[in-house]
């Protein structure tokens, strides 16, 4: 693909943060990377150009009818100083089965990948050299068409940002506090909920911010029609080791298919493990507290890695998970992941490329 680099003047560059005191998603790098599409030309003009300001017309048909996607993947500096990306071609494949599910246009996958990669040349300074940090990349397409009639657009923007991030949640690498929903709902089957599309984000504040009022750490979704079914964690995918059986929620059309979700099933399997994709219902997994059989609750997300759940709250009861500590399943598959993505580690399925 053709791609112009059009570099920020050295005076004009930003200072680079400390790398031991990084939030996430609140600084962004110097560049990024664009492209457009309209019906007759297709995708074209990719650029690298300076991180600034876009400008829309009023009737910019994302801001009336929510044509919008993005997808979440990282860039780490390793022990040896190469830069890493883990399964970035399958984050962009799914970013592709959004846009089909929202009427937009799909991606060259290895075009992309290309001005991806252009990008972070332009920008391994900031990929931060921290253990546990890392620089969050984030592809975004939106419609950019002016016009009111619910329809899908002619014309797209599509780009990428940069940000360096620690971790996710403030508690780090230790047990978080979920709050069980079945006041509200995230998404139908043969709805939009398997498509990371922004609308599904929008809908799930109200019930998040419900929930951090009360101390809790995120929402725990069930499906919308039983009311009793595990879907999702607001921003991860969930497991539950009861036994010797690792559960987590089937990919039914109603939550996202997770990268990492399907990176630690494939480890977990590997290792030997006993992983079932199936239904469970919040009832079960407080009457396998109940008997000492919930040995472990843990979300897998791009942003956390491997989040453990230290306690879950429904309806007026609490339920313990290991004591609140993390164990040792979870422990393993984020030192295990971690491995790879620093490149300390070998990984397997090809899953880690580098620049």
């Amino acid at each position: 693909m053709d791609i112009t680099i059009e570099k920020v003047p050295g005076t004009e560059l930003k200072t680079k943060p400390d790398g031991n005191s990084l939030g996430f998603g609140a600084i962004f790098t110097d560049h990024m990377f664009v492209m457009e599409y309209d019906k007759d030309q297709g995708w074209h003009h990719a650029r690298v150009t300076k991180y600034s300001n876009f400008s829309f017309d009023p009737a910019a048909m994302v801001l009336h009818y929510g044509q919008a996607i993005f997808e979440g993947l990282k860039a780490y500096r390793g022990h040896d100083n190469q830069i890493y990306l883990f399964r970035p071609k399958d984050n962009l494949e799914r970013m592709n089965l959004s846009a089909t599910r929202m009427c937009m246009p799909t991606l060259n996958i290895d075009d992309v990948y290309e001005g991806l990669q252009a990008l972070l040349k332009t920008e391994q300074d900031w990929v931060p050299a921290v253990e546990g940090a890392s620089l969050y990349i984030r592809p975004t397409m939106i419609a950019t068409e002016a016009g009111l009639g619910v329809r899908p657009a002619n014309r797209y923007l599509f780009y990428i940002i940069l940000s360096p991030v620690g971790a996710y949640y403030p508690e780090g690498f230790n047990p978080v506090k979920i709050f069980v929903t079945d006041k509200y709902v995230r998404a139908v089957p043969g709805g939009v909920g398997n498509a990371k599309t922004a609308g599904n984000y929008a809908a799930s504040i109200m019930a998040a911010l419900e929930a951090q009022k009360q101390g809790f750490t995120q929402v725990l979704w069930l499906d919308a029609v039983h009311r009793k079914y595990i879907e999702e964690v607001g921003t991860m995918n969930i497991f539950f080791v009861i036994g010797d059986e690792v559960i987590t929620p089937p990919l039914s059309g109603s939550i996202l298919p997770g990268i990492t979700r399907d990176s630690v099933i494939k480890l977990m399997r590997d290792w030997g493990c006993a992983v079932s994709e199936r239904p469970i219902s919040i009832d079960e997994v407080f009457e396998a507290s109940s008997k000492g059989m919930l040995n472990e609750v843990f979300g897998t997300g791009t942003a956390a890695v491997i989040s453990p759940v230290g306690s879950l709250f429904y309806k007026e009861q609490t339920c313990s998970v290991n004591n609140g500590k993390t164990g040792k399943l979870a422990r393993r598959l984020f030192e295990e992941l971690q491995n790879m993505q620093y490149g300390r580690n070998p990984a397997p399925y090809g899953w880690i490329s580098h620049l």
